[in-house]
C-alpha cells in the first residue's frame, strides 16, 4: 500500500536525523517527500513537480533518469559488483576512470587517488601533504591554510580545513594544524573598495599568515576556486594570480577543491582553468558522476606524486570503497556522456550566457543588492536598502522566507543567510531557465511582501 505524506513524514521524524538540521523542528514541521525525478525537474509525494535549480546538492550536472548512467552501473554491478583496492589488486573500472581523468584535468595532473566523497577527499588531502612534507625531510611543515566561511566537508578534518563558524562551535573544531584568513567576498566584505584592490588585500593575507607562521611550518594552501557553500563568493579577478603567485613564491602546495566547481560548473572542465590556478592537488566529486553513486577523487601534481612514490614509502590511508567499481564505471559513462554532448561548450558558449544575462534582470528588484555568477551558478543578495546595501535584521530570516516561497512555487533555491543561490543542471534548457527566472521573481515579490508589509 503506498503510503500518504503525513504517514511517511511520520516515519521519517521517528526514525531518521537529517543532515545539518534543527531535528526537533523539523519533525514539527515535516519534511517534503521526493518521490521521483526526471530531467531538471523533482516531484514529490503530493505530486508537485518542482524545478531542481541546485542539481540536487550541485552535483546532478547531467540531470535525472539518464539510462546510460543507468546502465552502466547495471552492466557493471552483474559483472563485478565490489572489490577492493587494498591488497594489491585494481579492476577495470578504477584503472580506466583514473587514466580518463588524467586526460581531462590539466596536464600536470596524472596520478589518482579515489575516495567516496568531497569530505574523504579534503582528509585525505591533509593526511597527503603532511606525508609529503615528512617524506622530503620536513615533517614540521604541518600548518594547511584556509578561509573563513570555506566549506570543505564535514568529516573532522575537511570541517576543521572550512571556515563555517557553526560548524567550528560543535565538537572541538578546528583541530591543531589549520588557521583561516578571511575570504574574497566583495559584496559582503568589501563596500567601498575596489574590487581590484580588495582581491589582492585579502589575497596578501597568505603571505601575511605563512610570514606570521614561518614558511618551515606551512605545508599548503586550500580554497574552492568559487566558495559554493559559502554564498557562491566568485573573487575579484585579481585574487587568484596573487594566491598562485605567493604560493609558488613561498614554495607551498595549493590545493584547489573542485567538488562544486568541477566537471563543466563554471563553462570548463574545472574552474581552476579559468581562474589560471595551478594546483598540486585538485579534489574532484559531486559532479564526476551526476551524483548518481558516491565517489571522489584527489588529483596529484607530477610533482607531489614523485615524492610520494619514489620517497614516500606506504601511505597509511585509504577507505573500503575508494575506487568502488560501480561508482568509477558510471563515473565512466558520465563523463563520455558529457563529452559526447559538448557540455563543457554548451555552459561555456551558450546555455551558461544565456543564464547569466537572464539573472542579471533580477538585479532591478527592491529586494536585490546584487547579482553575480558564472558559468550555471549564480547568487543574488537580498538587501532591506539598495541604496546601501544594508540587509534585513537577522530576526527577520528573510533568506529562509525566500526559500521557502521558491520550494511552495516549485523551485529549489538555496539559502546562505540572505544570499539566494543556485546551480542548475548543466542539461537545462533555455526555456526551463526562462522559468527557473520567473519563478525565483515571483518569490522574491512575495517574500517583498512579507518582509514590508
Amino acid at each position: 500500500m503506498q503510503q500518504t505524506t503525513r504517514e511517511w513524514q511520520q516515519l521519517d521524524a521517528s526514525h531518521h536525523l537529517h543532515p545539518f538540521t534543527d531535528f526537533q523542528a523539523l519533525n514539527k514541521k515535516g519534511s517534503r517527500i521526493i518521490t521521483k525525478a526526471s530531467g531538471v525537474y523533482l516531484e514529490d509525494s503530493d505530486g508537485q513537480r518542482i524545478l531542481d535549480g541546485m542539481a540536487g546538492l550541485w552535483c546532478v550536472n547531467m540531470g535525472y533518469g539518464r539510462q546510460e548512467l543507468v546502465n552502466a552501473a547495471t552492466q557493471q554491478m552483474q559483472q563485478l559488483p565490489y572489490y577492493n583496492l587494498f591488497f594489491q589488486t585494481a579492476h577495470p573500472p578504477v584503472i580506466e576512470l583514473a587514466t580518463l581523468l588524467t586526460e581531462i584535468t590539466p596536464p600536470h595532473l596524472n596520478q589518482v587517488f579515489f575516495t567516496g566523497s568531497g569530505s574523504e577527499c579534503n582528509d585525505t588531502v591533509l593526511r597527503m601533504v603532511r606525508h609529503y612534507w615528512a617524506s622530503k625531510g620536513q615533517p614540521e611543515k604541518q600548518v594547511i591554510i584556509s578561509r573563513h566561511n570555506a566549506y570543505h566537508g564535514s568529516t573532522v578534518a575537511g570541517a576543521s580545513l572550512g571556515g563555517m563558524k557553526g560548524m567550528h562551535a560543535q565538537g572541538g573544531l578546528p583541530i591543531p594544524g589549520i588557521v583561516h584568513i578571511d575570504q574574497p567576498y566583495h559584496f559582503g566584505e568589501g563596500q567601498g573598495i575596489s574590487p581590484h584592490e580588495f582581491g589582492l588585500e585579502r589575497a596578501r593575507q597568505l603571505e601575511q599568515k605563512i610570514l606570521e607562521l614561518g614558511v618551515d611550518k606551512v605545508a599548503a594552501f586550500i580554497g574552492e576556486p568559487i566558495q559554493g557553500a559559502g554564498g557562491v563568493i566568485i573573487p575579484p579577478d585579481s585574487y587568484w594570480p596573487e594566491i598562485q603567485r605567493i604560493c609558488d613564491h613561498y614554495g607551498i602546495l595549493l590545493i584547489a577543491d573542485e567538488v562544486i566547481c568541477g566537471f563543466g560548473r563554471t563553462g570548463h572542465w574545472f574552474a581552476s582553468e579559468g581562474f589560471g590556478i595551478k594546483p598540486d592537488l585538485m579534489c574532484l566529486a559531486k559532479g564526476i558522476t551526476s551524483g548518481y553513486l558516491p565517489l571522489g577523487a584527489v588529483m596529484v601534481s607530477d610533482r607531489v606524486a614523485k615524492v610520494l612514490v619514489e620517497e614516500g614509502g606506504e601511505f597509511n590511508h585509504g577507505f573500503t570503497y575508494s575506487g568502488h567499481p560501480v561508482a568509477c564505471a558510471v563515473a565512466i559513462a558520465n563523463i563520455k556522456l558529457m563529452q559526447s554532448e559538448s557540455i563543457v561548450k554548451r555552459v561555456n558558449e551558450t546555455i551558461g550566457p544565456y543564464l547569466q544575462r537572464r539573472w542579471r534582470e533580477l538585479a532591478d528588484h527592491p529586494l536585490v543588492g546584487e547579482t553575480r555568477g558564472k558559468g550555471l551558478v549564480a547568487a543574488l543578495e537580498i538587501v532591506q536598502d539598495k541604496r546601501t546595501n544594508q540587509r534585513f535584521p537577522t530576526a527577520a530570516n528573510a533568506g529562509m522566507t525566500c526559500r521557502e516561497f521558491c520550494f511552495n512555487n516549485g523551485l529549489v533555491m538555496r539559502a546562505v543567510g540572505d544570499t539566494m543561490i543556485i546551480s542548475p543542471p548543466l542539461v537545462i534548457t533555455e526555456e526551463q531557465v526562462d522559468e527557473l527566472v520567473s519563478l525565483a521573481r515571483r518569490s522574491l515579490d512575495l517574500t517583498a511582501q512579507t518582509l514590508k508589509g
